[in-house]
Parts: C-alpha cells; sequence; structure tokens
C-alpha cells in the first residue's frame, strides 16, 4: 500500500506540476500585450540567450557537421555513394541535429543561468518586494524572457544549421577518402532541401525555446531552501529541458512528417 501511496503521490505532483506549468504559460501569454512596453528587458535577454550563445554555438555546429560528414562519408565511399554527403548532412542538420543540439546548449547555459537567477530573486524575497510595489512578476520577468527565447531559439537554429553545413563541405572536399568537391556537395544539398524541411525545423525550435524559458522561469518561481535549493532548481530547469525537448520532439516530428 506505501509502494502505491508514493506512486499516487508522484502522479498527482506530476499533474499538478503540468497544470501550474500551463497556467504560467496563459499568464505569460496574456502579458505579450504589454511587450511593446518591455522592450529594453525584451533586447536584455535576446543578448544574453542569443549574441552570447553564438561562439559556443558556432564551435558546437561547426564540429557536429564535421564529423556527420566525416561518418556518413567514409560509409557512403565504400558503395561509390559519397556525392549526396550533402543532402545527408543538410536533412540532418535541418532536422533534428540543429533544432535538438542547438536547444540543448540554450537550456544549459541559458536555461540554467535564467532559472538560478529567478531562484535567487524567489529565495531572497525579491519577487515579493515586487508584488509589493504592484509589479505583476509574470509580465516583469517571464514575459521577456519567453518572448526572447521565442526569437533567439529559432535565430541560433538557422545559424548553427549554416555552420554545420559548412563544415560538412570542408570536410568532405579536404578529407582524402571523401573528396567531394564544393559544387557536388551544394547541388546535392539543395537538390534534397525543401522549404518545408527547413520550415519544420524553425517550428521545432519555436516549440523548444518555449519549453526553455518556461520550465526555467517555473523552476525559478518555486525555488525554496537557501543556497542549496538554488543549485537544485538549476539542475532540475536543465534536465528538465532536456526530458520535455526530447518528448516534443518526438511528437513534433511525428505530426510534421
Amino acid at each position: 500500500m506505501r509502494t502505491l501511496e508514493r506512486i499516487g503521490g508522484k502522479i498527482l505532483r506530476f499533474n499538478e506540476i503540468l497544470g501550474e506549468m500551463a497556467i504560467l504559460l496563459g499568464q505569460t501569454f496574456y502579458f505579450f500585450r504589454e511587450a511593446p512596453r518591455n522592450i529594453q528587458s525584451i533586447m536584455t535577454q535576446m543578448a544574453i540567450i542569443g549574441y552570447e550563445t553564438l561562439p559556443v554555438a558556432s564551435v558546437m555546429a561547426f564540429f557536429v557537421g564535421m564529423v556527420l560528414a566525416l561518418q556518413t562519408g567514409i560509409e557512403l565511399q565504400k558503395y561509390g555513394a559519397q556525392n549526396i554527403i550533402g543532402a545527408i548532412v543538410g536533412h540532418s542538420m535541418v532536422r533534428e541535429l540543429g533544432p535538438v543540439m542547438t536547444s540543448f546548449l540554450v537550456a544549459g547555459r541559458a536555461g540554467s543561468a535564467m532559472a538560478a537567477e529567478l531562484g535567487v530573486m524567489t529565495v531572497y524575497e525579491e519577487i515579493d518586494a515586487l508584488r509589493t510595489l504592484d509589479i505583476n512578476p509574470v509580465r516583469y520577468l517571464a514575459m521577456p524572457r519567453l518572448i526572447a527565447c521565442l526569437i533567439c531559439v529559432p535565430a541560433l537554429v538557422i545559424y548553427s544549421d549554416c555552420i554545420g553545413i559548412i563544415g560538412g563541405a570542408i570536410i568532405s572536399n579536404f578529407h582524402p577518402k571523401i573528396f567531394v568537391s564544393y559544387s557536388t556537395y551544394y547541388d546535392s544539398l539543395t537538390a534534397a532541401l525543401k522549404l518545408r524541411e527547413i520550415g519544420n525545423g524553425l517550428v521545432k525550435a519555436v516549440a523548444f525555446g518555449g519549453i526553455i524559458a518556461l520550465v526555467a522561469c517555473y523552476v525559478g518561481f518555486k525555488t525554496t531552501g537557501g543556497a542549496r535549493g538554488i543549485g537544485q532548481s538549476t539542475t532540475r530547469s536543465v534536465v528538465w529541458s532536456f526530458m520535455l525537448i526530447l518528448i516534443a520532439d518526438y511528437f513534433l516530428t511525428r505530426i510534421l512528417m
């Protein structure tokens, strides 16, 4: 009976968390109408989420594209089919690796920072102080972060896709066992990659950006327990974001196929 009680308690708590996150999302969407009055806050968050992530995203995407081209190119060379390597790298980056890897990067770097920042404000009662001043924390803190994520994550995904494709082209052209010219690589890429697939990747990026911001804000607002609780909230934000991104990726892939 105790085991069943624990399982039931976990299920109830999970449903409670989903409900609270849905309420937070609804409140944040409601305050989107206040976005023009909070441009400065949104731009600040965009700089933190987008601009400051560019160097790490560049390295990640470039080497992911190179590794992808290297592994697939050597195998395709055995069958004399290395000319289609551009299509494989393009499809892989645009459909899956670009959105998922970039979202993981943003969740680990920016999402954890958002959760920690809001967690500190919650623990040290700065959130309560905002309410005392008649400032809604969702409008002042969550809304700019959600809008910034919805804009910056798709932009970072497009950038990562391009860098990954360039990395794949370089390794395909210079590796002696593969050697595919830039023109052949480009022709294969453009013949296989359609506008719909690029759009599907951006749909995923928007959804993943929303997940990152929502989870980080929710976890930050629910932080308790001082410094230890802040550390736990930061870890929880990253883990939940990763899991929800993978779950959303599966369902979005099924819907968009």
